[in-house]
């Protein structure tokens, strides 16, 4: 049961372990990233037009994608503002404007990615059974450079166990996004093994439907993809609105987007003092997205 699981986690044990010094090594391999990332989700695409009856798939991705996202959300929604009660964080009101929506469009554009492996593969027609075993390679790849990432990210042992707010949100929405993902898996006559893996996504959404869509196929990988996509979408809407009287709410329900992505407008909009706990608790969620994903996959 855990040999695949073991196949597929030790790229990213073995990119863990590699310290790189040079900042000019470090950008090559964001860079590299990225585009593995476009890459593999074209590949996702090509996959989605191999599917019979397409249009009955795409519903389902979209029925699968809402379930979940409105159950994990939901859950998360329930508990995060009673830290903000039990936790206050002192943030600037005084916040800058950010260029939301070019951050809006930044995300989108995967979305077109993918409906453009899509059209390719519905209107040249192409043979695509090489499609599945490429993205197995590539993902092998992506997830090596990913480790990596993570350990040459800037955050050390102590920073981490010394924010005691950050490993709380993080905790939070770990314990709330599994029972959502349980509920969800519920709903839809899922295994429960299946829902808690689409449930430990938290925002990463590349990587979210990557790792499933190779475990589970193109549909619920699909779903994974637009599920944490629009949690992120979500995100970046609620933390200009909500981070000045909620702010463990604002960076908890960003997820792992929390120390990247999300990061500048959870700076911006609630002050300095916002950006350790958000880093931490990103840190954390980015770190366990692959080990409870490909844990509970392997069941």
């Amino acid at each position: 049961m855990f040999s695949g699981m073991l196949y597929i986690f030790l790229p990213l044990i073995i990119g863990y372990f590699i310290t790189i010094n040079k900042p000019a090594v470090l950008a090559f391999i964001n860079t590299q990233t990225s585009r593995l990332v476009l890459v593999i989700l074209t590949l996702m695409g090509l996959s989605l037009a191999g599917l019979d009856n397409i249009g009955q798939n795409l519903n389902q991705i979209l029925t699968y994608t809402l379930v979940f996202f409105l159950m994990i959300s939901a859950c998360n929604l329930l508990a995060l503002p009673v830290l903000d009660k039990l936790m206050p964080t002192e943030t600037a009101h005084g916040h800058q404007t950010l260029p939301l929506r070019d951050m809006i469009l930044e995300s989108l554009k995967l979305i077109v990615v993918v409906a453009g492996g899509l059209i390719v593969g519905l209107m040249t027609g192409i043979e695509l059974g090489w499609v599945d075993q490429a993205s197995e390679v590539i993902l092998l790849l992506l997830l090596f450079l990913i480790g990596i990432q993570l350990r040459n990210s800037g955050m050390t042992l102590k920073q981490i166990l010394l924010n005691k707010k950050g490993i709380i949100i993080a905790l939070t929405i770990i314990a709330t996004s599994l029972p959502g993902g349980l509920i969800a898996a519920w709903l839809l006559d899922l295994p429960y093994n299946q829902g808690l893996a689409m449930a430990s996504g938290f925002g990463w959404y590349s990587l979210a439907g990557i790792l499933i869509g190779d475990s589970l196929g193109p549909v619920m990988g699909g779903a994974a993809f637009l599920n944490e996509l629009l949690r992120e979408l979500v995100a970046l809407s609620l933390i200009p609105m909500m981070i000045s009287r909620y702010p463990s709410t604002a960076i908890g329900y960003a997820g792992a987007t929390a120390m990247d992505f999300t990061l500048p407008v959870i700076q911006n909009c609630g002050g300095i003092r916002c950006v350790p706990i958000a880093i931490v608790s990103g840190f954390i969620l980015s770190l366990l997205v692959p080990v409870l994903m490909l844990f509970f996959l392997s069941l």
